[in-house]
């Protein structure tokens, strides 16, 4: 492998990311910090209406069309082939995939197209590893297949958000331990997610996710008809856009039949997600989904609000039960029900498990710290090969905001 920086040619770095907002929400903050320190940054990810966004940052786009959800053995191999010439066209000194399917297809391309320096990020593990028919069941074993194989190689590292998901692929001999590293999450402003006091009013429940059903705001649903019942006052409100390539995805007359109930408020897509923390009570997230880390759940701590989620992979690391909010067991509506009455009725319960989260964030979710550990990931995929020229990491203090 050629020593990096070598002459006047810049190190390149290619982001390998599925959807364009995904990339923006989960990954900017990092592509600008290895942008300032030097390479050139590649982001090959599908061609919406966001890549305006990616490009003023001074990133270099790249149209790529993955399809996240298909299923066609045909489009499967042709997503291999395509990025395998992509590869070879643009010569990254170093490969970052995030998420399942570009960790797999975008690692045994890199093997045909001989590129040295690989980094899977495996952002949970998805609806397919949620439940037990034979459809999931078949799915399942062609991703451990897939992954045994795009998982090895000499300078290979693979990212894991949460430690069950780094101790199933581990177990399941998928990857070997010494390429494995855990960090928590993509990491979060502090400073643009910052604690405000509650709004007057009528408590506000948010619900901050995409609108599919294993993110769990069918249970938020059932939860509200049982606290109405009880003649609580409240109102719930959903944040997100709906997943129309899922399979799980929620449809808008669903959403409008909440709405037409009066348990449910859907916002859609919100871009001042700070400032709808601000104006919220409670953050809720229910999921039985294989998360990673949820970036929601991290925002939320980072803005002083309590959250109720499940006792699940992802959520346990960021919600310490009774501290900064409450665990249930998923797709329990009463365990829901009671854990959100419990703190619409105690304001001061929801300040100091506020204030708890923020403390807790700033120690582990900050981006400063994320960005810090996944540098280090790169210096070991590329063998010790990193630019002489290059500060530390560990060295800079500031890290652009997003």
């Amino acid at each position: 492998m050629r020593l990096l920086n070598s002459g006047n040619i810049k190190p390149k770095i290619l982001f390998v990311v599925t959807e364009d907002w995904f990339f923006l929400t989960h990954r900017l903050a990092l592509a600008k910090y290895v942008r300032d320190l030097g390479f050139d940054v590649f982001v090959a990810t599908s061609p919406g209406r966001l890549r305006q966004s990616i490009e003023k940052e001074g990133l270099i786009f790249v149209p790529l069309l993955l399809r996240r959800n298909s299923k066609n053995p045909f489009h499967e191999l042709m997503s291999i082939l395509q990025l395998t010439a992509l590869y070879r066209r643009i010569r990254p000194d170093l490969v970052h995939h995030v998420a399942l399917k570009p960790v797999m297809y975008g690692s045994i391309a890199a093997k045909f197209a001989r590129r040295p320096g690989v980094v899977n990020a495996v952002t949970g593990l998805g609806y397919t590893f949620v439940g037990g028919s034979l459809r999931k069941r078949l799915m399942r074993k062609f991703l451990e297949f897939g992954c045994i194989f795009a998982l090895s190689g000499s300078r290979s590292r693979v990212i894991f958000q949460n430690p069950d998901d780094r101790d199933l692929f581990m177990r399941k001999g998928l990857v070997e331990s010494f390429r494995c590293s855990l960090i928590l999450g993509a990491g979060v402003d502090t400073r643009r997610f910052s604690p405000s006091p509650e709004p007057p009013g009528t408590p506000v429940i948010l619900f901050p996710s995409r609108m599919i059903w294993e993110k769990g705001p069918g249970e938020v649903a059932a939860a509200a008809r049982i606290l109405k019942r009880r003649g609580i006052d409240f109102r719930v409100v959903l944040a997100g856009r709906i997943d129309f390539g899922n399979p799980s995805s929620i449809s808008e007359a669903q959403l409008n039949r909440w709405r037409d109930e009066g348990v449910a408020d859907w916002l859609g897509h919100v871009d001042d997600m700070p400032g709808l923390y601000a104006s919220s009570h409670i953050v809720c997230l229910p999921t039985y989904y294989r998360e990673g880390i949820p970036l929601a759940l991290i925002e939320a701590a980072s803005s002083g609000r309590p959250v109720v989620t499940t006792d699940s992979p992802g959520c346990r690391e960021i919600v310490r039960h009774n501290v900064n909010g409450l665990l249930i067991p998923p797709r329990d509506t009463q365990a829901l029900a009671d854990a959100l009455q419990m703190l619409l009725e105690n304001a001061s319960l929801r300040k100091e498990m506020g204030r708890s989260g923020r403390e807790i964030c700033c120690r582990s979710f900050a981006k400063e710290t994320v960005i810090r550990q996944t540098v280090e990931v790169y210096k070991a995929a590329l063998d010790g090969k990193w630019p002489a020229s290059f500060v530390s990491p560990r060295r800079l203090h500031s890290v652009p905001n997003i």
